[in-house]
């Protein structure tokens, strides 16, 4: 009786009729097309089925779509580290003021539109880009090199929108690293390197873990920059599922593939989560 009087004196409360309306908008926007595409994926005129399933994974064609998703952003979050880890380490060692100048340069591409600054690549890097035509001056290549239109293209798009999404959080999760335990390394008679690789980067390893996990699920359900860079030559998930819904179209197909993309994804959200809360001081 306690607990219904309470659950009643909740609901009743002026704070749940506030929020009430965006919980609607949520379960009728998000929550019940998410079901009905899973329902879609599961049942057919005859009732529960696998068969949507078997043929995602029996079918060579979605297997390479599939692999090539993943490989590329496997290789986008491989480069986004090795990129990204040493900018937030010098970010932390510059001066505070200095700090805010560099951190607003990375921050200023998420004020541009994606599509922007996607088709920006194609001036850049294009057959008669301003890279290929250095290139062709400085008589380091014959004819223009193919940077576009290529896993190569798209993994260069990929990096440059997604590399903030793991610079920023962990620029804030190295600032976190107290001071004193690198100093007491180096009474100790450690070097510096010894410092860094003893102590610093293995306190910086959950952080970078978790971000690389967010990059790879971001870059999952890219469609834009494979579309663009890739020049239809480059098949990912999101483009598939495209294909699938808008032009064939085939809504039972889209709905399994999609669900495996939702089970994967939430797997590594889990996955990141759990980094998160290894990364965070006790």
């Amino acid at each position: 009786m306690k607990t219904a009087a309470a659950f009643m004196q909740r609901a009743s409360s002026p704070t749940v009729w506030l929020v009430a309306p965006l919980l609607l908008v949520m379960v009728v926007g998000f929550d019940l097309p998410l079901m009905v595409m899973l329902g879609q994926s599961f049942v057919d005129a005859t009732g529960f089925t696998l068969a949507r399933f078997r043929e995602v994974f029996e079918a060579s064609a979605y297997l390479k779509v599939l692999a090539s998703t993943f490989r590329i952003a496997l290789i986008t979050t491989v480069v986004c580290a090795l990129i990204g880890y040493p900018l937030a380490y010098w970010l932390r060692r510059l001066p505070t003021r200095w700090q805010v100048v560099a951190l607003a340069l990375v921050v200023i591409p998420f004020w541009i539109s994606i599509l922007v600054r996607t088709y920006a690549w194609i001036v850049v890097l294009g057959n008669a880009g301003i890279v290929n035509r250095a290139l062709l001056a400085l008589g380091l290549t014959d004819s223009p090199v193919s940077f576009l239109y290529n896993e190569l293209g798209v993994i260069i798009g990929t990096v440059n929108v997604l590399l903030p999404f793991l610079v920023l959080p962990l620029f804030a999760a190295m600032l976190k690293i107290d001071e004193q335990l690198l100093r007491a390394a180096e009474s100790l008679g450690a070097s510096p390197w010894t410092v860094f690789w003893k102590v610093f980067f293995p306190l910086s390893v959950p952080a970078l873990a978790a971000g690389g996990v967010l990059v790879f699920i971001l870059t999952l359900g890219f469609f834009i920059t494979p579309a663009v860079l890739g020049g239809g030559r480059v098949s990912m998930i999101a483009n598939m599922l495209d294909l699938f819904v808008n032009q064939m179209p085939n809504w039972d197909l889209a709905s399994a593939i999609s669900a495996v993309l939702l089970v994967v994804t939430l797997a590594l959200f889990a996955v990141y989560l759990r980094l998160t809360r290894v990364g965070e001081p006790t």
